[in-house]
C-alpha cells in the first residue's frame, strides 16, 4: 500500500544520483585516449563500469518522478496539471540535450544529432511518469515484461537482421528515418529510436522501486525487498545474455535486467547506510552532486567541448587540445592509463569544488542595498 501523505526527501537517493554523476564525469573525461578498459564503454557486447552509468540514471529518474509526483498528489494537485508539469520538464531535458549536441558547431541545423543521453532521459521520464499517474503496479510490471520480450523478438527473430554493429534492426530504422548527419555515426546511433523502447522498461523498474519506497513497509523490509529483487533481476539478465548479449548500444533486454538489478542492489546498501543506520557524513560530497545533477552534467559537457576547441603547443612542439595539454603537464610522469584517470578524477573534483562554492553563495546572507 502506498502512503497518501507527502514524503520527505530521500538523502540516499540523492547520494546514489551523486555517486552516479561523479562516476559519469570520470568516465566521460579521460585525460587521453588510453583509459583503463573498465572506465571505457564496451566496443559492442559486454558491460564495463562505464556502461552502468546511463541505465542507473534512467532508473533513478523513475524513482525520483514517482516520489515527486506522489508528493504533489498529496497536495491534491489535479492529474491534468501533473501531466502538464511532466511534459514541460521532460521537454526541457530533451531540449537541453539537443543544445549540447548543437554546441558549438551545429547550430545551422544541417548536421545536428537528434537523439542523445538527455533526450532519452526526457522521453523515458515523460512516459514512465504518465504511466505511474494512470496505471497500477501490476500493469507496469506487465508492461516491463512485454517491452523486454517484444524487443528481444524483434531484434533476434525478425529475418534479415542480426545483432552486429552493421546488421542490427536499431541502426536500420535510424538510417531509414534520419539522414547520416543526424546520427552519432553514419551507420549507428547508440541512443537510437528503437533502442529507446527497452530503456522505458529501465525507467519503469525505477517506478516500481519508487512505489515500494512509498509503501508502509518498514525500512528493514524495504531493504530486504530491494536486495532480493536486485539479485533476481541481475541473475535473469546474466542468463538472458546467452541468447541476447549484454549490449548498451542496443539497450538489450538482458542489459536492462542486469543493470536494473545492479542499480537496485547498490541503492539498497546506500539506503541501509543512510536511512537505517544514519551513517551520513561520508555521503556529503555525493549528496551535493546529486542535488545539482543536471547542472553539473551540462557544465561538465560544455567545458569538455570548450577544452577540445582550445589548441596549444605541448613541450614536444605538437599541437594538442587543452585537456591533453593539462594531462601531460600535470600527470605526464605517470603511465598513460594512470594519467588518464588522474585527470578525470581531478576534473570531477573541480566540479565538486564549484558546487560547494555555489551552495555557500546561496546560503550566505545577502546585504541590503
Amino acid at each position: 500500500m502506498i502512503q497518501k501523505s507527502a514524503t520527505k526527501r530521500l538523502i540516499s537517493l540523492d547520494v546514489f544520483r551523486g555517486i552516479t554523476i561523479a562516476l559519469m564525469i570520470i568516465v566521460n573525461s579521460p585525460g587521453n585516449a588510453t583509459p583503463y578498459y573498465w572506465l571505457a564503454h564496451s566496443l559492442w557486447n559486454g558491460c564495463t563500469l562505464a556502461d552502468l552509468v546511463f541505465p542507473f540514471f534512467i532508473v533513478i529518474a523513475g524513482i525520483s518522478s514517482v516520489i515527486a509526483l506522489s508528493n504533489l498528489r498529496a497536495k491534491e494537485i489535479p492529474t491534468a496539471q501533473l501531466f502538464k508539469k511532466v511534459i514541460i520538464r521532460g521537454t526541457y531535458i530533451f531540449l537541453l540535450g539537443f543544445f549540447l549536441n548543437a554546441f558549438p558547431h551545429h547550430f545551422d541545423g544541417s548536421s545536428i544529432r537528434v537523439m542523445g543521453v538527455l533526450q532519452r532521459i526526457g522521453i523515458c521520464y515523460i512516459i514512465s511518469s504518465m504511466l505511474f499517474l494512470t496505471t497500477k503496479i501490476r500493469t507496469q510490471v506487465l508492461l516491463i515484461v512485454t517491452l523486454l520480450l517484444s524487443y528481444w523478438a524483434f531484434m533476434v527473430v525478425v529475418p534479415g537482421y542480426d545483432l552486429s554493429l552493421e546488421g542490427n534492426l536499431v541502426g536500420y530504422i535510424d538510417r531509414l528515418i534520419f539522414a547520416p548527419t543526424y546520427l552519432y555515426s553514419p551507420m549507428f546511433d547508440p541512443e537510437g529510436l528503437l533502442s529507446t523502447i527497452p530503456s522505458i522498461a529501465s525507467a519503469l523498474l525505477g517506478n516500481l522501486i519508487g512505489q515500494m519506497l512509498l509503501s508502509s513497509r518498514s525500512q528493514e523490509k524495504k531493504f530486504q525487498w530491494m536486495v532480493c529483487t536486485g539479485i533476481l533481476l541481475s541473475l535473469l539478465g546474466w542468463f538472458w545474455r546467452f541468447t541476447f548479449p549484454l549490449n548498451k548500444a542496443l539497450w538489450s533486454s538482458s542489459y536492462v535486467l542486469w543493470t536494473g538489478g545492479l542499480a537496485l542492489l547498490i541503492f539498497s546498501f546506500i539506503y541501509a547506510a543512510i536511512e537505517i543506520k544514519q551513517w551520513k557524513r561520508w555521503s556529503i560530497p555525493f549528496d551535493c552532486f546529486g542535488r545539482h545533477a543536471l547542472l553539473v552534467y551540462m557544465l561538465h559537457v560544455l567545458f569538455l567541448k570548450i577544452q577540445a576547441m582550445i589548441q596549444l603547443h605541448n613541450t614536444a612542439g605538437k599541437v594538442v587540445n587543452l585537456r591533453l595539454y593539462l594531462t601531460e603537464s600535470l600527470f605526464g610522469q605517470l603511465s598513460p592509463q594512470n594519467a588518464a584517470v588522474c585527470y578525470s578524477i581531478s576534473y570531477m573534483l573541480f566540479w565538486l569544488f564549484v558546487l560547494i562554492i555555489i551552495e555557500k553563495r546561496e546560503h550566505y546572507p545577502k546585504k541590503r542595498c
